[in-house]
């Protein structure tokens, strides 16, 4: 089951860009929790334990109470924006989140197995092309990842999203097979083979 923490808020009754200056100013982030056809609450976070929370990691798949005002209010992240200069918060969204609901999650992929890549270890390189998956899970059992399989791999081989092993109770929320990632020849390899390919072409 995943670890739900607390975070410490304040109700913020006013709303609009001048009183979440004022909150910023106060060293406070403002906040709304939406959802569950209730109406959104405003609130302030302390800037310090809220800006630690979110460089802690997995922030966007951990679920929260937050007490408001004697009300608990049980959340996930849905998003937050940071300023494009200093990187420190300026406003985060959370969404209540009822027991035994489902959301969809981006949930990190992990490369495992590499040294038992044959591709990789005749010197191929990893091309990534989804560092992270998208998956409907129950919120209170959102995996911290996934892992990718990569034994025996060859140059060409790629990793699709249908071979990899998903928590029970775990769906992909996309409707294709992505491919993950995908063994790259090296570049000498490759140029040996372009010359290959037009020795033989001149030789037809």
């Amino acid at each position: 089951m995943t670890a739900i923490k607390e975070l410490k808020a304040v109700a913020r009754p006013r709303a609009g860009k001048g009183a979440a200056r004022a909150e910023r100013l106060a060293g406070r982030v403002p906040a709304v929790i939406y959802g569950e056809k209730q109406d959104p609450v405003t609130i302030s976070l302390d800037n310090k334990e809220i800006t630690r929370t979110i460089y802690a990691g997995h922030f966007l798949t951990t679920l929260f109470v937050i007490e408001v005002d004697g009300k608990r209010h049980r959340v996930i992240p849905r998003d937050y924006q940071l300023d494009p200069v200093k990187d420190f918060p300026l406003h985060v969204d959370f969404l209540r989140v009822s027991a035994g609901a489902h959301v969809t999650v981006e949930v990190p992929v992990h490369f495992v197995n590499q040294e038992k890549s044959p591709g990789l270890k005749r010197g191929g390189t990893l091309n990534v092309v989804h560092h992270a998956v998208t998956l409907d899970a129950d919120a209170e059992h959102i995996p911290e990842f996934i892992e990718a399989d990569l034994t025996g791999l060859e140059i060409g081989d790629s990793i699709h999203l249908s071979v990899v092993k998903l928590p029970s109770g775990i769906v992909s929320a996309l409707t294709g097979d992505d491919t993950l990632a995908t063994v790259m020849a090296p570049s000498g390899l490759k140029e040996a083979e372009a010359e290959d390919a037009a020795a033989a072409a001149e030789q037809a």
